[in-house]
């Protein structure tokens, strides 16, 4: 059946309206082959799980947004691959926490029963709309963030931990992209596909975990063994990864082995004497590498980690307004020009406030945080505002048609796959007609980035061309944004590029 013709649920009296992030359904559910292969699985052992698609969704009864992840289930879809996903239901509806990503609800629709009723087969993940996008979205690669908002969102971070690990359960599966920011800017813990439940909180017994899993980069060493570990230790020392990534805008390493020249470096402290370590002040290195003791036995526990005084300092971040915290997140983005192209407010300093039929007012992702970031784009003067969570995002002044396949050969140009693009006609009478085109990549760390390039004709006064985003769903938020950097900078790209004039 092809795709087109399968419907979408309610889940949990919420409809399901329109796609906001992942990939396409067909990558599976047929046969075919594409330049990208298979959807990117997670790195457990024996577990493959495929993760498509994400949709905004809203209840119109009680007015609220909400945001549903659907994993199809297909003909090769296991017991077990099922087993895992209602796990991951299990432990994340428990956890209601202020720093944690509400799961809402959740729906299965086997694969007969949905085919027959003419419904996508699929899991349905009901979750609380994170509108403020990705955290590591709005941070400078190789620049990182100043200490006062690192501080503010790695104490959030912090909180929100103690909290799941005092439910008996470890996340483990801490990573930038698993950090997200809902319209007032705080921070939420997501993805609980790879947590475990390891203490009972009723006693306090805990058992020792065993599986493989996680991303390379942010791995505890104990985890490459073959022997038991600690669960705790475990998001600590991803905790500590988070932190150095925050200041430092990239990892510190590949992977924590000796097959890694930066962690032999930060074996035998000679990594200490280069940027970006020499840069860190002596409270955060203290606290960096207490969380990344090599040996769990010694690392900090949270406890340490909350007590330390890089942390228990006053915040300097906590009691300002939203807009004062995006405008401190971002302030390295607008040093170095990188705000100046995703927003170059063609249409005026003041545009954002003149929409005339109250679209943007109505959205649900609109905040003074959310406008502070410039997570809306004026693409029609006074007619449609876009609203997208990314800030990899740029204006062109020639026509979608036209920038097309400079884009194309400028991606190609560094190693960038891309499946061919698709001509998606206008969703109401507001939208407008847009072109999208699957995209991947490794990254520097050799991991896999996976995501689309969107383009739509716009106009403002005088100003035509392309509104061009780079939507990620897959990969380190940095290293996309690095890529993006990348492509507008290429010399087919950069002198079509719309940018703020200072």
């Amino acid at each position: 059946m092809a795709e087109q013709q399968l419907k979408l649920p309610n889940v949990a009296g919420f409809k399901l309206v329109k796609q906001i992030g992942g990939g396409g359904f067909s990558t599976i559910a047929t046969q075919r082959s594409t330049a990208l292969g298979p959807p990117q699985p997670l790195l457990c052992k024996s577990l493959t799980i495929y993760f498509l698609r994400v949709y905004q969704a809203v209840n119109l009864e009680k007015g609220r947004v909400a945001a549903c992840k659907v994993i199809a289930i297909t003909s090769e879809t296991t017991e077990a691959q099922l087993k895992a996903i209602d796990k991951e239901i299990r432990v994340h509806s428990a956890l209601k926490h202020r720093y944690i990503l509400e799961l809402i609800g959740a729906a299965r629709l086997p694969l007969e029963r949905a085919l027959k009723s003419g419904y996508f087969p699929g899991m349905y993940l009901l979750m609380e709309m994170a509108a403020g996008g990705d955290l590591f979205d709005k941070i400078a690669p190789d620049e990182g963030i100043d200490e006062d908002i690192a501080h503010f969102y790695f104490c959030q971070m912090l909180e929100g931990l103690q909290y799941i690990h005092a439910e008996g359960v470890c996340h483990r599966d801490l990573k930038p992209e698993n950090l997200l920011l809902d319209a007032a800017g705080t921070l939420k813990i997501s993805d609980f596909g790879l947590s475990a439940v390891y203490k009972l909180k009723e006693t306090g017994q805990t058992r020792m975990l065993n599986e493989r899993c996680g991303s390379l980069p942010y791995l505890a060493p104990e985890m490459r063994g073959n022997g038991s570990y600690a669960a705790e230790p475990i998001d600590v020392w991803g905790s500590g990864v988070i932190l150095f990534t925050l200041l430092a805008g990239n990892t510190p390493w590949d992977e924590p082995t000796r097959g890694s020249h930066e962690f032999v470096q930060y074996l035998n402290g000679e990594c200490f004497n280069h940027d970006p370590w020499n840069r860190f002040g002596e409270n955060a290195l203290s606290l960096i590498t207490g969380m990344l003791d090599v040996d769990p036995a010694h690392r900090m526990t949270l406890a340490d980690v909350a007590s330390h005084p890089w942390v228990t300092r006053p915040s300097q971040i906590a009691g300002r307004g939203p807009s004062a915290i995006a405008q401190s997140l971002t302030a390295r983005l607008r040093a170095n020009g990188d705000l100046g192209i995703a927003e170059p407010q063609i249409g005026g300093e003041d545009s954002m406030d003149t929409d005339e039929d109250g679209d943007v007012t109505m959205h649900p992702a609109k905040s003074q945080f959310t406008q502070s970031l410039m997570l809306f784009s004026q693409t029609q003067r006074g007619v449609r505002y876009r609203y997208t969570p990314h800030l990899t995002r740029f204006f062109a002044s020639l026509q979608p048609q036209t920038l097309l396949p400079l884009v194309q050969e400028a991606l190609a140009s560094f190693g960038v796959k891309q499946n061919p693009p698709r001509e998606h006609p206008p969703e109401d009478e507001d939208d407008v007609a847009m072109i999208r085109m699957r995209i991947g990549a490794k990254d520097r760390r050799k991991l896999h980035m996976k995501g689309h390039v969107e383009m739509e004709e716009f106009q403002i006064g005088e100003y035509k061309g392309t509104f061009v985003v780079l939507a990620r769903d897959l990969g380190n938020p940095l290293e996309w944004r690095a890529m993006w950097k990348e492509l507008v900078q290429h010399p087919l790209i950069d002198p079509h590029v719309y940018k703020k004039s200072e």
